[in-house]
């Protein structure tokens, strides 16, 4: 399925050395920002008090974010629970107070604000389990890169592969990078974005790089160069359709999902652009300064008895 059809080839490797050198400077600075400052983890990660409050009609999350903000928590994530009736809090460690004191100065200030509002439950997620799920959440990012991995070394030439997990990579280094820069909330949520932007970027690239191997078997006369141009301009259609598409729905939770979804659907943003570009710009240019070339799909010549290779019968060559 095609929206419309690009007659001549655009040249994008003509600017990859300039892009690629924009996107190493975009690299190394989120890698920066990433050791000097670190991520903003939230309390998931680094414990602290979880409550259940419920009231007798919806919830007005709003007004329930101001109150807790009253009280000195900043940014601490309000959201319906099961019901819109059932709120959930998330309240990070607070020097002097115990996890008890804590909700109960918060179930005050509600009480305050609505004395219908009652309290289903609470829990106080230890600084152990935040690490455990520290531990577990880079376990799972490990395990997704390395799965990408195999499957690429499996479905493509080296140099195809190498390329495209470079590309992948670059783009979970600037997703963290950008996390840590603005200090945003690194939540569970966002830990799902980053490992869905994994598997986003990685289906780009393969379908970039099956079009480029298609474009080297059907076209003899043209250099790798002309080839990648072709192949990348051929999927552009493609490309506008399916991230379009998602970009659409990632943009309406992120403008109209309120605070709860909003840094999910920013890390899935942020993915998304970066996917694309990475595809084009870093994964397809790597693969042409490897020396990709049409030998590459040649397994090997195979040698008949008589090894002529004008006979039809001799298969001198597969």
């Amino acid at each position: 399925m095609e929206l419309f059809r690009i007659r001549k080839d655009i040249p994008f490797m003509r600017h990859a050395i300039v892009l690629n050198a924009v996107s190493a400077i975009t690299f190394v600075l989120a890698v920066f920002f990433l050791v000097s400052r670190g991520l903003n983890l939230s309390v998931e990660f680094t414990g602290g008090t979880v409550m259940e409050v419920a009231y007798s009609q919806p919830a007005d999350l709003e007004g329930v974010r101001k109150v807790v903000e009253g009280l000195g928590y900043a940014e601490v994530p309000v959201q319906n629970f099961g019901t819109s009736k059932d709120v959930l809090l998330r309240l990070p460690a607070k020097a002097g107070q115990t996890s008890g004191q804590q909700s109960e100065t918060v179930l005050s200030a509600l009480k305050a604000q609505n004395p219908a509002v009652t309290l289903k439950r609470t829990e106080f997620v230890g600084p152990q389990v935040g690490q455990e799920l520290v531990q577990h959440g880079l376990m799972a990012l490990g395990l997704v890169i390395a799965g990408i991995v195999i499957y690429l070394a499996i479905r493509f030439e080296w140099k195809y592969a190498v390329s495209a997990i470079v590309a992948n990579l670059h783009d979970v280094v600037i997703i963290l990078g950008f996390f840590a820069f603005f200090q945003w909330e690194f939540s569970l949520a966002v830990l799902a974005a980053v490992l869905a932007v994994l598997g986003y970027s990685v289906n780009e690239s393969v379908v970039i790089f099956d079009r480029i191997r298609e474009t080297f078997r059907r076209q003899r006369k043209m250099n790798t160069v002309q080839i990648i141009d072709h192949a990348i301009t051929s999927t552009i259609s493609r490309t506008i359709i399916t991230h379009g598409s998602t970009q659409i729905m990632v943009l309406s939770m992120l403008l109209f999902g309120g605070p709860t979804l909003h840094y999910f659907a920013m890390a899935l943003t942020i993915g998304i652009l970066f996917g694309i570009y990475s595809s084009v710009f870093v994964a397809a240019a790597i693969a042409m300064w490897l020396g990709i070339k049409r030998e590459d799909l040649i397994k090997g010549p195979v040698k008949t008895a008589t090894g002529n290779p004008d006979d039809p019968n001799s298969g001198a060559m597969v």
